[in-house]
């Protein structure tokens, strides 16, 4: 049976954003039941997800509804957390089925010991979105943050999304601080012979490389992000292939 790793999706609930959550809805109904049993999400399928005790973001309603029908037709689906997506939590496990995974999941694919990351917070030099996670994880943080207005608080996470994406756009996207640190960590990790095949999300740059590790040839993978280049990677029980969703 095959698995889906997807990444980087930054489904937002602005109109403008409609056709990127419409593909992916469409994405997600085109997939054969038959032959798929899992889909990773490597982090950042929301650009900003917060679990109200009694209120669900409208915008979503046609990606949850498809997430729905994947679980009813047998569809394991694992969400590895991301930087947009720190507060993913009890509708997402109860009401869709999702399996939450914090920060990383370990599993195998053809025998070979497989690490599955979204990557962010592995940038050495990233010190100031570490102490920034640890705080917005915070009970006294999620609690705050639940007093606001959920149209308030989306129109927030929107305006902070976009001036930061805008600000630290990079020159060259191929070879920014994030992808070279993925890389340099897969192949320490592959080196220090904790996994075979590294996959990260995260750098928005789709990666293929071949490691070197205590027992043979080793693999990193990056997904690359689905929000521009609709990139995704797709396990045939064999091996592993980059994808393209038109």
């Amino acid at each position: 049976m095959n698995t889906l790793i997807v990444a980087d999706v930054h489904l937002k609930v602005s109109p403008k954003e409609e056709k990127n959550r419409r593909d992916f809805a469409r994405f997600l109904r085109s997939i054969d039941t038959d032959s798929v049993e899992r889909i990773f999400l490597l982090g950042d399928l929301f650009d900003f997800w917060f679990e109200y005790r009694h209120v669900v973001f409208s915008g979503f309603f046609d990606v949850l509804r498809a997430f729905a029908d994947l679980r009813d037709r047998g569809v394991d689906v694992h969400l590895i957390v991301g930087n947009h997506d720190l507060w993913s939590g009890r509708f997402l496990e109860e009401e869709l089925g999702f399996t939450i995974h914090q920060s990383d999941y370990r599993c195998e694919f053809g025998g070979r010991r497989t690490l599955l990351v979204h990557g962010d917070g592995i940038n050495p030099e990233d010190r100031s979105y570490r102490l920034y996670k640890r705080v917005a994880l915070s009970r006294l943080a999620t609690g705050t943050f639940r007093l606001l207005h959920p149209d308030w608080a989306m129109g927030l996470a929107q305006w902070v999304s976009h001036g930061s994406r805008t600000l630290l756009a990079p020159d060259d996207p191929t070879d920014t601080p994030e992808v070279r640190a993925l890389r340099k960590f897969a192949q320490h990790t592959a080196a220090e012979g904790e996994a075979e095949v590294i996959i990260c999300g995260h750098s928005h740059h789709p990666e293929e490389l071949a490691l070197e590790t205590p027992t043979g040839p080793g693999l990193y993978l990056n997904t690359g992000d689905w929000m521009a280049k609709r990139t995704f990677i797709e396990w045939d029980g064999h091996d592993f292939h980059r994808r393209y969703f038109e």
